[in-house]
C-alpha cells in the first residue's frame, strides 16, 4: 500500500506516547479525562504491540471513541500502516468522520508533526456509477413498474441524478440532498459482481468508488461498516486497503451484520430477471430454459408453507436442480468476455451477475443438505413470505407478497476467527459486552474460546491454534446505583400471547403519570406498542406519540423538546434514542426480547447448541435478550445528571432460572420490586 506523506522538511518522527496523545485529545473537545477511558486506552495500546486481541466494555459517557482512535494513530503513525474502524450504524460513521477525527487531527497534528489522515469507505453500491449513468436510458428490468406516474416519477430523479453527477466531487449517495428511492438509485449504481473493473471501463478512470478505495489506501484511518468488513472477510480479493489492526465499535452487532451479508436469497423473480438480462447475448432457446425454470420454482414455493427445511423434498429438489442447470447452461453460453463496445460489455457484466448470483445460490441451496445431520449442517435454509420487492422480481405496487428462499450461515464464528481473528489484531467494543457478567457469550459467537475465568464449562482439550483474547470492563462514569432504579414489576402476570394485560396497561399508566411523561417505552413487537398507545392515549393528561406516526427522527426531536411527552416504539428504539436531560427519566420495557420461537435461525442454532451439549436457549435466546435489554435500560443515563427509573414490566426477571443472567447483564442500577417506592422517586424528580 503507498506509504504515508511524511512532515514537510524530514522523515516522520517517533509519535509521543498514547496518555500525552490523550491529553492533547480531551483538552482539544473540551472534555475531561476519565478513569475508565485512560484504562482502555493503555488496553488498547498494549492490544496493538502484543497482537492479543481485546473486548472492553465501555459505558456511555466512557468516550470510547477518543480512547480506541489515540492509540489506532499512534499506531498507524509509528508503524506506517492504516488501522481499519468498523462501525454498525451510519449514525456513528458520520459522528467520527465529521466530528472525532478531523478535531483529534487538529489536535494532535503538533504532537505527531504531521497531521493524520482519514477516510471512509462504503460499498460500491452507495457510489454513481458513470458508465452505467451515461449507458442507454432503460429501466432496468428488475425495477419494472405498472404505474405510469411511477416511471415518471424515477425519470424525473434519474435526470436530477444527472445534474448532481456534474457537481459532485465523491458520487456518495448519502451526500445527496434529497435522496431518491432505492429502484431509482439501482439506475445508476452497481454492485461489485456488475462492475467492469476500472481497467476495462471506459470512464474507470474518474469512477467514484476507485477513487474512494485509493484514499483509503492512503488514510491512517480509514472508517467501514460491518457489512463491507465481512465482505472484505469472504470475498477472494480484498474490499478494504491493507492494513493489520481492526478496530470493531458497536461490536454487538457484529454477528447480525455478518450473517446478513453471508445470507443468500433465491426467488422466481430473480431467476425471470436473469433470463430477461440475457437479451440477445445468448440463444433464445438457452434464455427460455431458465425462465422457465423460474415459473416451476415459483410454482413449487407458491405450494409450500414459510418455516424452515430440515430435509429437501423431491419437488424443491427438482426445481432448484432445474434452476441450477439451466443458470449453468447460461453461463457457458455467455461465454467469456469479449471484445466489444462498452455499453455491451456494461450488459454482458450485468447479466453475468445475475446469472451467477442464480446460480450460485441453487448450487448453496442444494449442497446444504448433503449433511444428513441438521446439527452439523453448513447452512440453514427456510422459505419466508415477504412484501413485493424489485430485487425479488416484485408484483408490483400492490402490496403482493412472493415466497423467498433463504440459506444463512448456521455459525459465523469459524469465519471470522478465519478470515478476521486469524489475518489482523482486533479490538472489539461496545457499550454492552459483558452479558451475565462476562465475555464469553459474545465470545462464542465470535469464533474465540471461552475465558480462563469462564462459569460454564469450557473445551477438554485446550485449542493451542485458538486466537488469544482478553475482555475487559472499564465501567461508566456514571454512578448507576445513585442515578438509576432497576424496577422489576414482579406482581404482574406473565406477558402473554394475546397482548398487553389489563393489570400491565394499568402499570404503564402509573408510571407515566408519576413521572409527568418524561417516558420511553420500549415494546418487543409493533403491535404491543399500538395496543398501549390506543388504550391510553385516553387516560393520560400527557402527550403521547408512537412510532410510526412521523419520521422516527421526527418522533425523537419532540419527545426531546417536550418534558411532558411520552414516546412509545420498538426494536430502532431500543438502540437509537439518545436524549439526555429531564424529558427522559423513564424507561418502560414491556417484555423480555427474546427472539420469536418460530425464527428458522434461531430454532436451528439452539438446536445444533442442544445437540452439541450445550444450553442453546440460554446461549441463543437468552443471549439475544440479554443484549437488547442492556441497550434498552442504556437509554435511561445520557448524561452525567441523569437520573430515573428503568421499568421492565415482564415479572420472568424476578422468577425465572434465567432471570440472574438477564439481571447481570444490565447497568448495576438499584433493584426493588416496589411500585410505591417508584412511583415516589419518579414523582421527585418531576418536581425537581
Amino acid at each position: 500500500m503507498p506509504a504515508k506523506t511524511p512532515p514537510a522538511g524530514g522523515r516522520s518522527r517517533t509519535p509521543p506516547g498514547v496518555a500525552e496523545l490523550l491529553e492533547a485529545a480531551v483538552e482539544a473537545v473540551g472534555g475531561q479525562r476519565r478513569e475508565g477511558q485512560d484504562a482502555m486506552v493503555q488496553a488498547v495500546r498494549s492490544a496493538l504491540t502484543s497482537g492479543e486481541h481485546l473486548a472492553v466494555q465501555a459505558g456511555t459517557g466512557t468516550g470510547k471513541s477518543l480512547a480506541y482512535l489515540v492509540p489506532a494513530i499512534h499506531h498507524a503513525i509509528a508503524e506506517d500502516t492504516t488501522v481499519v474502524v468498523s462501525t454498525a450504524t451510519i449514525a456513528l460513521q458520520r459522528q467520527l468522520v465529521d466530528r472525532d477525527l478531523p478535531r483529534l487531527a487538529k489536535a494532535l497534528t503538533p504532537l505527531l508533526g504531521r497531521a493524520p489522515t482519514f477516510a471512509i469507505l462504503k460499498g460500491r453500491r452507495n457510489y454513481l456509477c458513470l458508465n452505467k449513468l451515461h449507458g442507454p436510458d432503460e429501466v432496468d428490468p428488475a425495477d419494472e413498474l405498472f404505474d405510469p406516474f411511477a416511471i415518471s416519477a424515477m425519470g424525473r430523479a434519474v435526470k436530477r441524478l444527472h445534474e448532481w453527477a456534474d457537481t459532485t466531487e465523491k458520487g456518495d449517495r448519502d451526500e445527496l440532498v434529497p435522496g431518491v428511492t432505492e429502484a431509482t438509485w439501482r439506475q445508476v449504481s452497481v454492485t461489485a459482481r456488475e462492475c467492469l473493473g476500472a481497467s476495462k471501463c471506459p470512464v474507470g478512470d474518474d469512477c467514484f468508488a476507485e477513487k474512494a478505495r485509493a484514499e483509503a489506501g492512503k488514510a491512517d484511518i480509514v472508517v467501514t461498516n460491518h457489512a463491507l468488513l465481512a465482505i472484505d472477510a469472504m470475498e477472494g480479493r480484498p474490499v478494504l486497503p491493507e492494513h493489520d489492526v481492526v478496530v470493531i465499535d458497536e461490536a454487538h452487532e457484529l454477528v447480525d451484520k455478518v450473517t446478513g451479508v453471508a445470507t443468500a436469497e433465491l426467488t422466481s423473480g430473480m431467476v425471470a430477471v436473469a433470463a430477461r438480462r440475457l437479451g440477445k447475448l445468448v440463444d433464445q432457446a438457452v434464455a427460455d430454459r431458465l425462465a422457465e425454470a423460474g415459473e416451476g420454482l415459483a410454482m413449487v414455493l407458491d405450494d409450500l408453507p414459510p418455516g424452515r427445511w430440515d430435509a429437501l423434498s423431491p419437488a424443491a429438489s427438482g426445481v432448484l436442480s432445474a434452476v441450477r442447470d439451466a443458470a449453468g447452461s447460461c453461463r457457458t453460453s455467455l461465454g467469456s468476455e469479449r471484445r466489444e463496445d462498452p455499453e455491451g460489455a456494461a450488459g454482458r457484466k450485468v447479466a453475468q451477475a445475475a446469472v451467477d448470483e442464480v446460480a450460485d445460490t441453487a448450487v448453496r441451496l442444494l449442497d446444504a443438505f448433503s449433511e444428513p445431520d441438521p446439527s452439523k449442517r453448513r447452512d440453514v435454509v427456510w422459505l419466508a413470505e415477504q412484501g413485493s420487492s424489485p430485487r425479488a422480481g416484485g408484483a408490483g405496487p400492490d402490496g403482493a407478497r412472493h415466497k423467498v428462499l433463504r440459506a444463512a450461515p448456521l455459525w459465523v464464528g469459524g469465519l471470522l476467527r478465519e478470515r478476521l481473528f486469524g489475518r489482523s489484531t482486533v479490538v472489539l467494543t461496545s457499550a454492552t459486552l459483558a452479558l451475565g457478567g462476562n465475555f464469553d457469550a459474545l465470545a462464542r459467537q465470535w469464533g474465540l474460546p471461552p475465558s480462563a475465568v469462564a462459569d460454564g464449562p469450557t473445551d477438554p482439550v485446550p485449542d493451542a491454534d485458538a486466537p488469544k483474547w482478553s475482555g475487559m470492563d472499564v465501567g461508566s462514569p456514571f454512578a448507576h446505583a445513585r442515578s438509576g432504579i432497576l424496577y422489576v414489576a414482579r406482581r404482574l402476570p406473565p406477558p402473554g400471547r394475546d397482548g398487553l394485560a389489563p393489570a400491565t396497561l394499568d402499570e404503564i399508566a402509573g408510571l407515566v403519570e408519576a413521572a409527568g411523561g418524561r417516558t420511553l417505552g420500549l415494546f418487543s413487537s409493533m403491535r404491543a406498542a399500538k395496543q398501549a398507545t390506543e388504550e391510553l392515549r385516553g387516560r393520560l393528561d400527557s402527550p403521547l406519540l408512537c412510532q410510526g406516526d412521523d419520521s422516527t427522527m421526527q418522533l425523537v426531536r419532540k419527545f426531546a423538546e417536550d418534558e411532558a411527552t411520552t414516546l412509545f416504539g420498538t426494536l430502532s428504539l431500543w438502540q437509537g434514542v439518545d436524549v439526555p436531560g429531564p424529558s427522559l427519566s423513564c424507561v418502560i420495557i414491556d417484555r423480555i426480547p427474546f427472539p420469536r420461537p418460530d425464527d428458522p435461525l434461531v430454532a436451528a442454532r439452539q438446536r445444533a447448541t442442544d445437540a452439541n451439549g450445550g444450553n442453546g436457549f440460554l446461549s441463543v435466546s437468552a443471549t439475544h435478550a440479554a443484549l437488547l435489554l442492556a441497550q434498552g435500560a442504556g437509554r435511561l443515563l445520557r448524561g452525567m445528571d441523569d437520573r430515573g427509573v428503568v421499568a421492565i414490566l415482564d415479572s420472568r426477571l424476578a422468577t425465572a432460572r434465567y432471570g440472574g443472567f438477564l439481571r447481570a447483564s444490565l447497568p448495576p442500577f438499584w433493584q426493588t420490586d416496589d411500585r410505591e417506592k417508584v412511583h415516589a422517586a419518579l414523582r421527585r424528580l418531576r418536581g425537581a
